[in-house]
């Protein structure tokens, strides 16, 4: 069982969604937190409340994930603060929809930047001082998208691909040392993604909830779970493009999620 009671997580996207479900989760587990998000007003209302709530101190880290300085930034707030990161939660993440070509160049090289190139910072910045102390956990958000190729959100399902494939293997260069790499893999969840994507057609099922994701991903990281799917429907159906062939997976998906006038 992973140890909470008097121990720190930094939790990115802190200020919505699936990362406020796990701020508040883990801050009624006794858990002191670095909350990280661009919209800093509302990580001090969340921070003063969770105060309030739980007794627990809450340390606020404005950042934008998507500038390449963030997570040095997040670094050297962390270490000014005297603070030890025991569990990182490597949550922000956003969707863009629609055919490549069409789509914003910026705006999909910020996407980049933050389902990726920070969850590679981040852990690196965090991860070996677990090593050191022989004890820690990383959360990585991936989503079942990373289990094939999706037309119209090809940055996106590449992305989660990505943070699939590094937890895995980062789980196992762990293995044995007392610190768990896990990468969470939601479905369709009750946040703000898909509609800030404008993506309606790929909110594919019944939602679950934000806190359904959470007591997931903490069960999933209590068992040191290299790998871990939201929800039985979410699990039975990422396995199915592994029984098809990749091509066939890709427009079947395609044809599923195509923007509509």
């Amino acid at each position: 069982m992973f140890q909470y009671q008097g121990r720190t997580a930094l939790v990115t996207g802190a200020s919505a969604g699936i990362g406020k479900a796990f701020a508040r989760e883990l801050a009624a587990r006794g858990m002191s937190l670095v909350l990280v998000a661009r919209a800093e007003q509302a990580l001090e209302e969340l921070a003063a409340d969770l105060k309030q709530r739980h007794g627990v101190a809450v340390h606020v880290v404005p950042a934008d994930l998507s500038q390449a300085e963030a997570m040095s930034k997040i670094a050297s707030a962390v270490s000014d603060r005297g603070l030890a990161i025991d569990l990182l939660v490597n949550n922000a993440g956003f969707m863009t929809h629609g055919a490549f070509e069409t789509l914003d160049a910026d705006r999909e090289q910020a996407e980049i930047m933050v389902n990726v190139a920070a969850v590679v910072g981040l852990t690196r910045a965090f991860m070996p001082g677990m090593l050191e102390r022989q004890n820690g956990g990383v959360i990585n958000v991936a989503s079942v998208a990373g289990f094939q190729p999706i037309p119209y959100l090809a940055v996106y399902a590449a992305s989660k691909a990505f943070v699939i494939s590094f937890s895995v293997a980062l789980w196992e260069e762990c293995r044995g040392r007392n610190v768990c790499v896990m990468g969470l893999c939601p479905g369709t969840t009750a946040t703000e993604l898909f509609e800030r994507a404008s993506a309606k057609e790929a909110a594919l099922g019944t939602p679950r909830s934000a806190d359904q994701v959470v007591t997931t991903a903490l069960r999933g990281l209590d068992r040191r779970r290299s790998l871990i799917v939201d929800g039985l429907k979410n699990s039975l159906l990422s396995h199915g493009p592994r029984l098809i062939p990749r091509w066939f997976a890709a427009r079947c998906a395609g044809q599923t999620v195509r923007p509509r006038p």
